[in-house]
């Protein structure tokens, strides 16, 4: 048997910022605070070496627990294309994928995110609770991700930061 399965999650949503906006959010340490698997008032840190091969971090700080989430960027094609690794290590082993598209619309920028999930097996598990745990891990994401895309909506769109390319 697998050690484990491989699911997709892709979403599109739409900013009214240049793409080059959206492209430093992900990438400048800064903003990524604000809005990246953590909140600015919980983040600990939000260190990262935007190069291919390069690494980032983000450690935010929940009821007394550090979440740690770690990557190595794959591909950086500013400002349309983004792909790193995504590891939370006190979570599981394993790395997934993350790639973000962009490009320009009429009143803004689109983004297409796609998640690759690796969804780990547990020993005796039948095909239902792989199933089972591969739509957990799913619609857990989902729901995390738009939150936090929600706050990024806010921060591109409120003039909260500003470009600095």
């Amino acid at each position: 048997m697998e050690e484990y399965s491989t699911t997709y999650l892709v979403m599109t949503r739409t900013f009214e910022a240049a793409a080059e906006r959206v492209f430093d959010a992900w990438l400048n340490p800064e903003i990524m605070r604000k809005w990246l698997f953590t909140l600015e008032a919980t983040n600990k840190v939000a260190e990262n070496n935007p190069v291919v091969g390069g690494t980032w971090e983000i450690v935010d700080h929940r009821n007394g627990v550090d979440y740690r989430a770690v990557g190595e960027y794959m591909e950086i094609e500013p400002p349309h294309k983004l792909v790193f690794t995504f590891k939370m290590p006190q979570m599981s082993e394993y790395e997934d994928t993350i790639t973000v598209e962009l490009k320009e619309v009429e009143k803004g920028c689109e983004m297409k995110f796609t998640h690759e999930i690796k969804v780990p097996h547990e020993e005796n598990w039948t095909t239902e609770d792989i199933e089972k745990a591969i739509g957990e891990n799913h619609d857990g994401l989902e729901h995390g991700w738009n939150l936090m895309f929600m706050g990024l909506k806010e921060l591109l769109e409120k003039g909260e930061i500003s470009y600095k390319g």
